[in-house]
């Protein structure tokens, strides 16, 4: 309604007003929703005082300017985009006295800020709530002195009413909002811890800050301890990825946060000496130091178009949810860093199988006068179990095979060490015993300490069908003869303990159709379930009733059955089988 076609109500009896201020109370207390609750006292405030441009703005104690919150009859460009500081036209000059400014023709005012040509008289009334500025209830009309004082004293006990009712809800709509984001975070820490993938986590981090705080540009830096520096590993700006060159420790905004280990926040970058520019557009930033442990291990930065547009909100938000993002991303880290490191060592570990399997013999040894077979399974990638095949002039032949103490690359090694050893021994030691003897002292020069190897060697003379045997604390060699298993004693201390060791030869004369057996003790000691070894009596059981078999199948039912006792193997497990022709 026109302020032209309504006169303003004068309450003729106390009683009257009395009721009137009753009905603002109860219509102000209708609602925590600031929405509705302005458009409440618009509507009230229309009944007694009529107006033609109505306005209640809010004061923001951070910017120290009023802005329009709720209005009537104002342009959409006003309403967005004025900012009054205090002090600046009618409701400025109101805001800041903390008094009603009543100009009864704006046209001979200059504070008057115009925003429609027709309007004469403005009435500002400032709104105060526990001590603090609220804001402003501003009215104006096209009619010339449309408001009287008693108008003013009038407006002025309606803000004071409408003053602690906008205050409370505006109060309740910050707390709502914090527990918004309290919900938010618990939600967020778990989600954030779940992610170990780096690269997966920081984008959604990134995506779960873009919804808490519309930012403009947003970093993950990773402090690099070794180049004293923080390394840009997540950049993005304007919703896409960029790159970013690396910042000093120290330097910049984000250098300082490092630094201090405190919140950076700067409302306008322009003015800070320490900012390090990287685009004209970006104004404000705000950068959280990431702590775990007493230990930075990277920054967090936000930066926005808007001068100043980071809250202390905003950075309490930041600060709640900054430990279990640096947490989160120090485990990430670790694990990329641990997964970096078992690749490269599977990558070493295919690398020592594959030439494992080069220094090794065959399957399939050729062995003049006998049929063999060898079937190996390293418990982990590589084996420390070794054999070997090395044939004289005369064609007689020396097999070993042996057992390096412990399991996976390290006993590998020392196999390879073995192995070169007995490569270069065997050619000028043709009898077992001194064969043994000379690759001890060989590795009791070598001392490798808590490394030692087991050892049998055999030399067979395919002539005579004999075989002379010296052991090094391997198992003896299981020797089928027409489903019977014989039984030979053949002893000796391990290689690489004791220095100045003798060792004894055992002699065994062969016949056509015997089956000698090499096993490690990844064979018998393989465990079930019920926590039961395999033992040699079911070694035994499976040769005798195989024998008849090649040496290849033979090999095969061994680790056959060994599979069927238990499938789990917790050492290397190695079988060589000969069959004398």
């Amino acid at each position: 309604m026109q302020a032209s076609r309504k006169a303003a109500v004068h309450f003729r009896e106390r009683s009257e007003l009395l009721d009137f201020l009753l009905e603002i109370s109860a219509a102000t207390s209708l609602t925590l929703e600031l929405d509705p609750l302005l458009a409440n006292v618009a509507e009230i405030i229309q009944k007694v005082l009529p107006y033609d441009l109505f306005a209640i703005l809010l004061y923001s104690e951070k910017r120290q300017d009023l802005h329009i919150r709720y209005a009537v009859g104002h342009r959409e460009e006003v309403v967005s985009k004025l900012k009054l500081a205090l002090g600046e036209g009618i409701t400025g000059t109101a805001a800041a006295r903390r008094e009603p400014v009543l100009v009864g023709d704006v046209r001979h005012d200059p504070r008057y800020l115009n925003s429609v040509d027709a309007v004469r008289t403005e009435l500002a009334v400032p709104m105060t709530a526990r001590g603090r500025l609220v804001g402003v209830i501003d009215l104006q009309s096209t009619r010339l002195n449309a408001y009287t004082e008693y108008d003013r004293a009038l407006l002025r006990l309606i803000a004071t009413r409408v003053s602690v009712a906008i205050d409370n809800a505006r109060l309740y709509r910050r707390v709502e909002r914090q527990n918004r984001t309290l919900k938010a975070l618990a939600h967020i820490s778990h989600e954030f811890s779940s992610i170990l993938d780096l690269n997966e986590l920081l984008g959604k981090i990134a995506e779960t800050m873009r919804a808490l705080i519309s930012y403009d540009a947003f970093s993950i830096l990773l402090v690099d301890h070794d180049a004293r520096a923080l390394r840009h590993r997540f950049s993005i700006r304007y919703d896409q990825r960029v790159d970013i060159d690396n910042i000093p420790l120290g330097k910049g905004l984000t250098g300082a946060a490092a630094s201090s280990r405190e919140v950076v926040r700067v409302h306008d970058t322009a003015k800070d000496p320490r900012y390090i520019a990287s685009h004209p557009d970006l104004r404000s930033e705000v950068a959280v130091p990431l702590v775990v442990h007493d230990r930075v291990v990277g920054v967090m930065d936000l930066e926005s178009e808007r001068v100043g547009y980071f809250t202390d909100d905003h950075v309490r938000t930041l600060t709640v949810l900054a430990p279990q993002i640096a947490s989160s991303v120090d485990n990430a880290r670790l694990y990329e860093e641990l997964a970096n490191s078992q690749r490269r060592m599977a990558e070493d570990l295919t690398a020592a199988r594959d030439l494992q399997r080069v220094l090794l013999p065959d399957a399939a040894p050729e062995i003049e006068g006998m049929t063999a077979a060898v079937r190996l399974r390293p418990a982990r990638q590589i084996s420390g179990d070794i054999y070997d095949v090395f044939e004289h002039k005369d064609q007689q032949t020396v097999i070993a095979m042996g057992d390096v103490s412990g399991k996976g690359a390290a006993a590998a090694l020392y196999g390879g060490l073995v192995s070169g050893l007995l490569r270069t021994l065997a050619p000028r030691r043709r009898r077992p015993a001194e064969l043994l003897k000379a690759l001890n002292d060989a590795l009791i020069e070598r001392k490798v300490e808590s490394r030692y190897v087991t050892l049998c060697v055999l030399l067979w003379d395919p002539a005579t069908r004999q075989i002379v045997m010296a052991n090094a604390g391997a198992l003896p060699p299981m020797i089928c003869r027409g489903h019977e298993i014989l039984k030979l004693r053949v002893e000796g201390v391990p290689l690489g303990l004791l220095d100045s060791r003798e060792y004894e030869e055992v002699p065994f004369q062969a016949l056509p159709g015997d089956v000698i057996v090499q096993y490690s003790d990844g064979i018998t000691d393989h465990i079930n379930t019920a926590g039961v070894e395999y033992g040699r009596g079911r070694l035994a059981q499976v040769v005798r009733g195989n024998c008849e078999r090649s040496a290849a199948e033979l090999a095969g039912e061994i680790l056959k059955d060994v599979d069927r006792f238990a499938k789990e193997a917790f050492d290397d497990q190695t079988v060589f089988v000969m069959k004398v022709e």
